[in-house]
């Protein structure tokens, strides 16, 4: 059995961190589907930025939608939407065969909305209607600034990807928000299976703090921020609370381990996915870290509801000199700010390549 496919069996969903016009068109994302156990996917604006600048594949939409007077973001949208709910469609047999547990695929609102949360939730019920699909996630930063937008989003009826978590205590936050929305459904009388997950960022932890600590703590700060999260998780989906949520017909928010890529070329390349084999979450890898754990995976025992022994590495961190909160709002703000960046370098390159073909 490849170990895609007994991370399935165990539990835990594997989603694709990843999207282009050629893996969609050429059957890849269809054989990764069939073959490797791959039931979801995840977008962010990097991805498309790489996807559009290093290929031709979109420039015949492009010159299609130029000629309808797109441009700029909504040119952006369009192409992404496209590209999207094709995923959406190779997906929906999972969505539907697990009666909308999984099988989604997610879609980023724009970073530069971050403290806007009236147009945050404008596009996101705006995107998602636009696509027409139910297993389609808009995802929105679990910034503080995003928190009321991802409140918002949920008790609309949009269903939400919280993106940009770093540690157990911005997940929680983001999990209030989630519940928050779905109890305010209920009480409106509204339908409460509204589906969410929050995405934990793994890898950053260990490229933080690499020079920082001793090569016996190298590599192990992310695993065990991921572990703390996941009990945390484990606890607030047995609670009196969620199970009041879950009577009135809502469903749990899956964790979800993202950026579990591993950075470190001394370290396994698999290192993330196999530490943190976890029942009833998500994980979303890049596309060459899903072909390596296909090829050479070793899936052991699946993480312990309490975390294992997260809580005692931590400490070790801290003795180190790691402030872990101070860490995680830093990471955040770094986040944040990346996606700033990432998002407006798609717009130069969407703008860059419009010129191009307009001169053509």
């Amino acid at each position: 059995m490849k170990a895609t496919a007994k991370l399935h069996s165990l539990g835990q969903s594997l989603w694709l961190d990843n999207i282009a016009r050629d893996l969609l068109e050429s059957g890849t994302l269809a054989r990764y589907i069939s073959d490797l156990s791959v039931t979801g996917l995840t977008s962010n604006p990097t991805i498309f930025d790489h996807a559009i600048k290093d290929s031709s594949d979109y420039d015949a939409a492009i010159r299609s939608k130029l000629k309808a007077g797109k441009s700029g973001e909504a040119l952006f949208f369009e192409l992404a939407l496209e590209d999207v709910t094709r995923a959406a469609d190779l997906f929906r047999p999972v969505f539907d065969r697990t009666r909308g547990v999984d099988g989604f695929v997610s879609l980023e609102v724009s970073p530069l909305l971050a403290h806007d949360t009236e147009t945050t939730l404008s596009v996101a019920r705006d995107l998602h209607a636009r696509g027409g699909r139910p297993n389609l996630f808009i995802k929105i930063p679990g910034t503080k600034e995003g928190i009321p937008a991802i409140e918002e989003s949920i008790f609309a009826g949009v269903p939400v990807n919280v993106t940009l978590l770093f540690s157990r205590e911005q997940y929680l936050a983001a999990a209030e928000a989630y519940l928050r929305g779905i109890e305010r459904r209920i009480d409106a009388g509204l339908p409460a299976d509204i589906p969410s997950v929050a995405s934990l960022f793994i890898s950053r932890w260990d490229v933080a703090v690499a020079s920082k600590v001793s090569a016996m703590l190298v590599n192990k700060l992310g695993i065990a921020i991921g572990r703390r999260t996941y009990r945390a998780y484990a606890d607030l989906i047995a609670s009196p609370r969620y199970r009041r949520v879950m009577n009135e017909g809502g469903r749990a928010q899956r964790l979800l381990f993202a950026s579990t890529g591993t950075k470190d070329p001394k370290a396994s390349d698999v290192l993330y996915i196999e530490a943190l084999a976890a029942p009833f979450t998500v994980n979303t890898m890049p596309e060459q870290t899903l072909l390596d754990v296909a090829d050479h995976g070793d899936i052991g025992e699946v993480v312990p509801a309490d975390g294992g022994d997260c809580e005692s590495v931590l400490a070790q961190f801290k003795t180190a000199g790691i402030d872990i909160d101070a860490l995680a709002a830093q990471l955040q703000d770094e986040g944040a700010a990346s996606f700033v960046k990432s998002w407006n370098d798609l717009m130069a390159v969407l703008a860059s390549k419009s010129e191009m073909l307009k001169a053509a």
